[in-house]
């Protein structure tokens, strides 16, 4: 019998979802929304196609102690929705300072769900930061709405590679002071 370690990890809510750690029972949904192009091609890091148990190590790295980057789940079962929506996360970086990164799943698009957890999550500042900062592509400019909805600031562009593309994107960089 293995036994697993348990992280500490804060559990935030939002007006219509909790954002809770990931668990094992979510690769499934997590694979099949990460494996969506119009999902991968929005970010940098996921690839497309989604390799198979790539949900299941993405999961597995996310409950590791001193990892450097908090995953939480977008989960609206307490209030009778989905179970996994998305997925948002912080970066931790050096000077009280993180990168948050969020992915909604096309069911869900405009919808307001990225909005209330990127609010929920910067209010709850549970990686105690003084900075956010966020980067979106040029071509998704509902992720942009998002971030300015939630008080961030245009920084300006630059590019970032994507995984998905196989290639460099032009963004937008934002950042949320909060001390």
């Amino acid at each position: 019998m293995k036994q697993d370690t348990i992280v500490a990890q804060a559990v935030i809510e939002a007006p219509r979802m909790l954002l809770r750690p990931l668990r094992v029972s979510d690769a499934g949904l997590l694979a099949m929304y990460a494996g969506d192009r119009r999902v991968a091609e929005m970010t940098s890091t996921i690839p497309h196609p989604y390799p198979p148990g790539a949900a299941e190590g993405f999961i597995a790295r996310t409950l590791v102690a001193g990892r450097a980057e908090v995953v939480w789940a977008m989960d609206a079962t307490e209030m009778g929705g989905a179970e996994l929506m998305g997925v948002i996360t912080l970066r931790q970086m050096d000077r009280d300072q993180s990168e948050i990164g969020y992915w909604v799943a096309p069911a869900m698009w405009n919808t307001g769900f990225a909005s209330e957890a990127v609010r929920a999550l910067v209010a709850a500042n549970p990686l105690a930061n003084k900075t956010i900062f966020a980067s979106v592509f040029q071509d998704n400019p509902g992720s942009a709405r998002v971030l300015t909805n939630a008080g961030f600031d245009y920084l300006g562009d630059a590019e970032s590679f994507s995984v998905a593309r196989n290639a460099k994107v032009a963004t937008w960089t934002y950042l949320k002071r909060l001390a």
